[in-house]
């Protein structure tokens, strides 16, 4: 999917006619306070670097105070002016360290004017502009910055310095609004010999289904031979819930009911045996050991807690008497259209020999489109695969609508590297989830053109790590190889 980030950032950025560009030709809300600071799960060398690169990418020179995680750029004339009438601006950025991968960036817009050389005596109004800046600077929202240290213009005046919000935004897109990287194949670190899974000993106690708080507007779905599709993300305890509670109500609706999951097919008698076992925790260890996809070295959000906890509850659902499959239907080494089709493969088998049963298949953004992607016209997702191949079998996709949150997720950081950790994760517009929204399904009238059919609302993301996790001080024998090429 790395192509696909790339693109993203062309079309954020792109588009400047000038050596220097006002970043806020969109308009800029005059005067904005910030009613909260946000803070990036990022540290901040790598949040400061990714600001810098937002200049850069409008032709900005970019210069920093050494020591002083601060920035500021290269002056600009917004609009033409005659001499002595003249105003610049340029943009002053203050970095603050949280934590070691938490960050606070406040980017300030400096304005200066050449008229206020120009008149020894200030008329009366403008005085009283001056003032109502000052107190505008002194309000308590938040601590001030100082610009002291910012080289001065000569025969220019800094009248002006204000929080520039648009540019943050600009600047949380670039770093929370990041495609997941889906790692496929790669080493496995060392075999495990005894597994302790976060929160397992006292779920085991209750051998019932959790199923979770109900779904609004899922019952449309709970139909027989229905395969819904749904998207990331994954690294995250709600999505996994959500698909718990689904396939709970396709059960109590006397459903056969399958769970899709994008894990290697070579590990389906594996999540078999597990899934008819008794979910004791040998049976667990042994999941976790036979199966290289928990322990491999670059673990992405599929082989997440969160995840495992999932196919526990299919485990549980069948053992009360119901009629659940949990299938695995990925590739362990191809990648683009290949990966597509050998995905669309092992679910059609599935669906010709099983008509009647509920799907429920979790895969990434791009895989489940129903439509062809806007970007490459040859690139045929799995969803748009599905839905050629089994016209009389109904296919429903849902992107997954929340709000701000974390997610465990691999992404290129500024470095150009693969990354996996717990990041932030900040909806678009798009799927952004308004305050009050229930969780639950909302399906549209028609389509989209992206080829969902509707949106699952999960609220806010809080992240899930992998089951098994590398210890951090290991031996030299065992430091982390490169990883394996991320695929879409």
């Amino acid at each position: 999917m790395r192509w696909h980030w790339m693109l993203g950032l062309s079309l954020c950025v792109g588009g400047c006619a000038s050596l220097t560009r006002d970043l806020h030709a969109d308009g800029m809300e005059q005067g904005e306070l910030p009613t909260e600071e946000t803070v990036y799960l990022v540290p901040l060398d790598e949040a400061l670097l990714t600001m810098r690169r937002v200049f850069e990418e409008q032709r900005y020179d970019v210069f920093e105070r050494e020591g002083q995680n601060e920035l500021y750029t290269s002056a600009h004339e917004p609009g033409m002016n005659r001499p002595g009438n003249r105003t610049f601006e340029r943009y002053f950025v203050k970095g603050a360290k949280v934590g070691p991968r938490q960050s606070v960036i406040r980017v300030f817009r400096l304005r200066y004017r050449e008229q206020d050389t120009n008149i020894e005596q200030k008329p009366k109004w403008l005085n009283e502009r001056v003032q109502e800046e000052e107190k505008y600077l002194a309000r308590k929202t938040f601590d001030r910055t100082s610009f002291d240290g910012v080289p001065a213009m000569e025969g220019f005046t800094l009248v002006r310095g204000i929080r520039d919000l648009p540019l943050e935004r600009r600047l949380l897109s670039k770093l929370e609004m990041v495609p997941s990287l889906e790692l496929v194949g790669g080493k496995t670190s060392a075999p495990v010999r005894s597994v302790k899974v976060a929160g397992w000993d006292e779920d085991a106690s209750q051998p019932a289904p959790r199923c979770g708080e109900p779904l609004e507007g899922v019952e449309p779905l709970l139909v027989a031979g229905q395969t819904v599709l749904v998207a990331d993300p994954l690294g995250t305890r709600e999505l996994p819930e959500a698909a718990t509670r689904m396939l709970c109500d396709a059960a109590g609706k006397k459903l056969p009911v399958a769970l899709a999951l994008s894990m290697p097919s070579e590990d389906q008698s594996t999540l078999d045996e597990y899934v008819t076992s008794e979910g004791t925790n040998a049976d667990l260890e042994r999941l976790l050991v036979v199966s290289s996809f928990w322990r491999r070295v670059h673990q992405d959000g599929r082989s997440s807690s969160a995840v495992l906890h999932l196919i526990e509850q299919a485990r549980r659902l069948r053992s009360q008497g119901n009629v659940v499959t949990v299938l695995a239907f990925d590739s362990n080494a191809a990648s683009g259209n290949a990966r597509e089709e050998e995905m669309a493969k092992n679910l059609i088998a599935y669906r010709q020999e099983n008509p009647g049963v509920w799907m429920l298949a979790l895969a990434g953004d791009v895989h489940v489109r129903t439509k062809p992607v806007s970007w490459n016209k040859d690139y045929d997702p799995l969803g748009s695969r599905l839905t050629r191949a089994l016209p009389s079998s109904p296919v429903k996709a849902l992107e997954v609508g929340f709000t701000r949150g974390s997610q465990f997720s691999c992404r290129f950081n500024v470095w150009e590297q693969v990354e996996c950790n717990v990041y932030a994760l900040s909806p678009s517009v798009e799927v952004r989830q308004e305050p009050g929204t229930p969780r639950g399904v909302a399906l549209f009238a028609a389509p989209s053109d992206k080829g969902f059919h509707g949106r699952l609302y999960v609220g806010a993301l809080n992240a899930s790590p992998p089951v098994i996790q590398r210890a951090v001080n290991r031996p030299v024998a065992q430091q982390e190889e490169a990883p394996p090429a991320p695929t879409p």
